[in-house]
């Protein structure tokens, strides 16, 4: 079934799936929602998954008739609020924005008892949402407007280019590494304490190439320091028509994105976690969230919890092979 054959199908059958699954969430017919919903985002306010979430919220607290708090809980690339979450009360109230990537490649890189989770044990997939394409951005003071500038300057001084990322084992970091693998070109790692350091050594010219979500990248082409070198994506960006993909350049396995879902402590209620994703791939049909996501570059994904299940354990197993040389690298 093909994404808009799976869209059209999610909304007509969500409105009633939705009104059904809501009235009876349990086997003594308790009413859900019965109070506020809590969407824990790992990560800064006017961020990506922040801005994300913040519109998941909005659409769903109009379908459920139940307010969804947006609650930042920013630090360490995300696990603060992962272990919050983790530890609440697994009945629906409490949900985890989570840029499923992102865990994964952090959980992978330092170790599950040094995150404090274990992203496919320690929560219930809900939906996945969307799917945020990588860009490569490189400061303007570099001359580097393509792979194939990089890619020479590269061989020509290796080591010298230098690319930043919010620190070891964050999604800039392993993705790069893994383009870095493919294209066969020695970069230096400047890893930073997050990502707006790292973009204000971009802006300035002290490093050289960012890799970061669609959304983030469009906000930073638009103060016109930057340029964009290629997409990660199979196609281009309906948002930005004018750049290429990495395959189109020559480099046909650099597709990555960012995969985002709503995950529920573990052991929360099978029917909860239905007439959640029901009401979820509702909101995902609303024209106001369809035109949001397309100003992002959000790929909107449908989902049931069981196909959220599997992205997820693929996302974990993809990535783990990723790591295992990078984590050795660095260690």
């Amino acid at each position: 079934m093909t994404r808009a054959e799976l869209s059209s199908w999610w909304q007509s059958a969500a409105a009633g799936a939705t009104m059904l699954l809501f009235g009876m969430c349990s086997h003594a017919a308790t009413a859900f929602p019965e109070k506020p919903i809590t969407l824990v985002v790992g990560f800064p306010a006017g961020g990506g998954v922040d801005v994300v979430g913040r519109t998941i919220a909005q659409s769903l607290s109009t379908r459920i008739k139940t307010p969804v708090v947006v609650d930042n809980k920013a630090g360490a690339s995300g696990a603060i609020a992962a272990q919050s979450v983790k530890r609440a009360s697994p009945d629906g109230y409490t949900l985890l924005m989570a840029p499923t990537t992102s865990y994964v490649m952090s959980e992978k890189m330092i170790g599950a008892e040094a995150a404090g989770y274990e992203i496919t044990k320690d929560f219930k997939p809900v939906a996945t949402v969307g799917e945020l394409p990588l860009v490569m951005l490189a400061s303007k003071q570099s001359g580097i407007a393509s792979y194939t500038d990089l890619s020479a300057r590269a061989r020509k001084d290796p080591g010298k280019l230098a690319y930043g990322s919010s620190g070891n084992g964050s999604t800039e970091h392993i993705v790069t590494e893994w383009f870095r693998q493919q294209a066969g070109v020695d970069l230096l790692h400047v890893p930073y304490r997050g990502s707006a350091p790292a973009t204000a050594d971009l802006f300035s010219g002290e490093i050289q190439i960012i890799v970061t979500t669609s959304p983030t990248a469009l906000t930073n082409l638009a103060t016109g320091r930057v340029t964009a070198v290629g997409v990660a994506s199979a196609q281009r960006l309906p948002v930005m028509p004018d750049v290429p993909t990495f395959a189109e350049q020559g480099l046909p396995q650099f597709v990555a994105a960012s995969v985002y879902a709503v995950l529920a402590p573990k052991g929360t209620p099978d029917s909860v976690v239905a007439a959640l994703n029901a009401a979820l791939n509702e909101a995902l049909n609303d024209e106001a969230t369809q035109r949001r996501f397309a100003q992002l570059g959000v790929q909107t994904v449908h989902s049931t919890p069981a196909q959220a299940r599997e992205l997820l354990q693929n996302e974990s197993t993809k990535w783990e092979r990723v790591v295992q040389p990078i984590r050795a690298a660095v260690r």
